[in-house]
């Protein structure tokens, strides 16, 4: 987990883009997923690669229980086709 703190709000874009750095900088030595209740705006492919191996399976579950996707907020895992 790398987050930034700072009591002025005239300083989040610059720990915002000491974060990402940071994480694109150390990745690469990464296990490669992520704790899913941490991440922020990521996109889908981040999502994806956090659930690894196991994201085609919870789409399916997506698609069988949900599939009008009502339950999207915040980390999404997409109804599968």
């Amino acid at each position: 987990m790398i987050f930034a703190v700072d009591p002025d709000p005239a300083a989040v874009e610059g720990m915002k883009s000491w974060v990402v750095d940071y994480r694109e900088a150390t990745h690469p030595f990464s296990a490669g997923g992520a704790y899913i209740n941490f991440m922020m705006d990521e996109g889908q492919d981040r999502v994806q690669a956090s659930y690894r191996d196991n994201y085609e399976r919870l789409a399916e579950v997506k698609k069988k229980y949900d599939p009008g996707n009502l339950f999207r907020v915040n980390q999404n895992i997409r109804p599968a086709d």
